[in-house]
């Protein structure tokens, strides 16, 4: 445990760009907003299961996939760096153009319909799963907070902290969402909102570009 507790610094830059990641509006989180505004607060924290189990499923892929690269080619940890490194900054690079447009919220809450339980989780699995920035995302996070030598207990709590925060976050969406003054408040701070995410995501980025391997 001990071992595990000295890779803090490493690992703490890597939950911040995780919490601000899944803060941030996209494909996951207006799924579970439009849902939630459309549809009830049930079906806003069901399919939020199942964007849950989609962002599991590529943090144990990018875990187990590093953690084998680690342990057979530096250069391909450095590889993934650079790219992982380029991905934040494209990320910052569309959280600064979101600051200077309005957003496609949806305006309105609509009438409640009933959707069955499983085409909830699985629209839900489908989002997350089928989207391609997903698994860099968390390529991106493994590699700046797993150093190379690092033990797969370093990988494991930062997905275990990584997504109990995860589930936190996409079940308060889908409860203040469900709510009729939510969008409102969140339309009054998602220009600060994303303006952080700009920086964050710069700031992750280059330290991820200049870390030494």
């Amino acid at each position: 445990m001990h071992d595990t507790l000295s890779y803090l610094p490493q690992i703490v830059p890597a939950y911040i760009a995780y919490l601000i990641a899944v803060i941030s509006p996209g494909p996951a989180i207006m799924a579970i907003v439009s849902t939630s505004m459309t549809h009830g607060r049930r079906a806003g924290m069901t399919i939020s299961l199942g964007i849950f189990a989609g962002s599991f499923t590529w943090a144990c892929a990018a875990a187990l996939g590093l953690a084998t690269i680690l342990q057979t080619y530096a250069i391909a940890l450095e590889i993934l760096k650079v790219f992982g490194g380029i991905y934040l900054l494209y990320l910052a690079y569309k959280a600064f153009k979101a600051v200077r447009s309005n957003g496609d919220l949806p305006q309105t809450i609509e009438q409640k319909t009933t959707l069955s339980t499983r085409a909830l989780l699985l629209r839900g699995y489908g989002i997350h799963v089928t989207n391609p920035k997903a698994i860099f995302a968390w390529l991106a996070i493994i590699a700046l907070g797993m150093p190379q030598g690092a033990p797969p207990s370093v990988a494991a709590l930062i997905i275990g902290v990584c997504m109990a925060t995860g589930f936190t976050v996409f079940m308060g969406y889908a409860l203040l969402f469900s709510t009729p003054h939510a969008l409102k408040v969140y339309r009054s701070i998602r220009r600060w909102i994303e303006g952080t995410m700009a920086a964050f995501y710069c700031f992750a980025g280059l330290k991820l570009l200049t870390s030494r391997i």
